[in-house]
């Protein structure tokens, strides 16, 4: 049976860099994959411009198009500042979403992010997805993303997966939709280049004998 997925991020980009291939596998065994985003990642910086937030909600959309994604929210919180807003004003948004999507499978921030919007955006989820009768979340997974879940604290929450999805067949989608997001990237060694994306992908694929692999936390699975 083909199932409803939903990622839930920060911010566009983070979906490509933390499930990129995942998405694309699903949407290839035909299911039905939306995002919601709760900030654009942009607007916090010093010197943004609505030109470059032009050019970060064209990039999605093209990023999203690449991976197959049917449909977008865009929550519109402050960039970088989600700890400024009460918690239950997330949560009530994204349970709008739930109930008009109906995910079976959601996808979200690992709580040990250095990124304090995806620590905020793992608990807005969390809450959003209690386990009530007739939810319709059965499966809750945390992915990392480059440059925030590896420069945290050590010691404090550590991602340590225990999911592998093998996304060889899908390397070269997730890496386009990084290029999608170019702007977004950068340049070798920093760890959140196209580069160390497709290493690290291809390192994860490696420690459970495939070509290419994301890595997620197990978070509550409902058999």
């Amino acid at each position: 049976m083909n199932k409803t997925i939903l990622v839930v991020a920060a911010h566009t980009d983070d979906e490509a860099l933390g499930c990129g291939g995942t998405i694309a596998k699903h949407v290839a065994q035909g299911d039905i994959v939306y995002a919601a985003f709760l900030a654009d990642g942009v607007t916090s910086r010093t010197e943004a411009s609505e030109e470059d937030l032009d050019a970060r909600n064209t990039a999605a959309s093209k990023a999203l198009h690449i991976l197959g994604i049917k449909k977008s929210f865009m929550l519109g919180f402050p960039d970088n500042r989600l700890d400024s807003v009460p918690l239950l004003d997330i949560v009530q948004k994204l349970e709008t979403i739930f109930a008009e999507v109906e995910p079976h499978v959601v996808y979200t921030h690992h709580n040990g992010d250095l990124n304090v919007d995806h620590r905020v955006t793992h608990q807005a989820v969390l809450t959003a997805c209690r386990p009530l009768p007739d939810a319709s979340v059965k499966e809750i997974y945390a992915f990392e993303v480059l440059s925030s879940t590896e420069w945290y604290t050590p010691g404090i929450a550590p991602f340590i997966p225990n999911v592998f999805v093998d996304i060889s067949e899908y390397l070269d989608t997730k890496l386009k939709a990084l290029e999608a997001y170019k702007l977004e990237m950068r340049n070798e060694p920093h760890a959140r280049s196209i580069l160390n994306s497709k290493r690290h992908s291809e390192c994860r694929g490696a420690s459970v004998g495939v070509g290419a692999a994301e890595a997620f936390t197990l978070i509550r699975i409902i058999k």
